[in-house]
């Protein structure tokens, strides 16, 4: 019974921190674009520029 003591002001202050932090989230905006960033992916180009590829041995 005692430990009721420790843990419910322990859980109460655990769940304002966690409120804090995502209210601190939300105000700097982390949250204003969810889908820009998974469109972002698909739109990615994976071939690399042509100066990064080395030029292929010329046969004489």
């Amino acid at each position: 019974m005692e430990a009721l003591y420790l843990l419910i002001p322990l859980s109460v202050v655990v769940v304002f921190i966690a409120l804090w932090v995502y209210f601190t989230a939300s105000d700097s905006g982390q949250f204003d674009d969810l889908v820009g960033p998974g469109l972002r992916v698909l739109q990615d180009d994976d071939t690399p520029p042509e100066a990064a590829v080395p030029p292929a041995p010329q046969r004489e």
